[in-house]
């Protein structure tokens, strides 16, 4: 199954992108959890130590690797290199999980950067059309990781949001964005809600088939923010994410129960 989670920042997308990793691994399948957003938060989130974070490079920033699998030269270089060994030689394995951190695409200006995103686009396209295993993309507000060929292999686009009127229009810009590229299922989930005027807020900002659940802010995630809880999945957010995770697998048609590995 792939799953692109995105939002606007602080409203706990990767939270919920690394509960996710957590609950497919929990049941024996192999994920790939990638962090495609510039913060760069979905290892701790996943439990991986500073100093172990502290060594990952972003692909983006290996140059030494891209311009090898770029076979090429000044403005030669291919727009479809072979990365199917990157996916593998640097990751981090926790337990069922592989992490791999992207870094941001970089933007157009006075130097070219479409070597390298070339580069990171060839690595989505591994990890969305030729993988079996699940994957979920930890994205920024954008979801400019994907393009209109790796949307088609996505199975599901979560837009996470806060009940504020800022978040919810970050929310619908995104959904806008997941539809333009064909993203065929997009739902939302409302985070960080602290009372039913505010649940009522997100009902009526979206419909009940476009929203995937609801979770109430829980306190006890600041114990896990503080480094004082080491695993993510606890207390009242645990209960919701394992409802919403039972939704999710609803989308994947099935596609999931062949991919277990060990």
């Amino acid at each position: 199954m792939k799953i692109a989670v995105s939002g606007k920042g602080g409203v706990g997308k990767t939270s919920v992108s690394a509960s996710l990793a957590k609950l497919f691994a929990r049941e024996g399948r192999r994920v790939y959890a990638v962090d495609a957003d510039p913060d760069a938060s979905l290892g701790l989130a996943l439990g991986i130590s500073d100093d172990i974070l502290a060594k990952v490079i972003p692909l983006i920033e290996m140059e030494d690797v891209i311009k090898e699998k770029s076979a090429g030269g000044g403005l030669l270089y291919s727009l479809n290199p072979d990365v199917d060994d990157i996916l593998d030689e640097y990751s981090i394995s926790v337990g069922n999980i592989r992490f791999l951190r992207m870094g941001a695409i970089k933007p157009g200006g006075s130097a070219c950067y479409c070597r390298e995103n070339a580069f990171l686009f060839s690595v989505v396209d591994s990890l969305i059309l030729d993988k079996d295993d699940v994957v979920i993309l930890d994205m920024g507000a954008g979801i400019e990781h994907l393009t209109r060929g790796t949307s088609k292999g996505m199975d599901l686009m979560i837009v996470v949001t806060e009940a504020s009127k800022t978040s919810v229009q970050t929310a619908r810009v995104v959904m806008q964005l997941a539809n333009d590229l064909g993203i065929e299922v997009t739902k939302v989930i409302a985070n960080k809600i602290h009372s039913p005027k505010e649940e009522a807020f997100i009902q009526a900002q979206f419909t009940a088939e476009e929203l995937l659940g609801v979770i109430r802010f829980d306190d006890e995630l600041l114990d896990v923010a503080l480094g004082n809880e080491e695993d993510i999945l606890t207390g009242a957010f645990k209960a919701s994410m394992e409802e919403i995770y039972q939704r999710v697998i609803h989308f994947s048609g099935g596609k999931t129960s062949n991919n277990a590995k060990s």
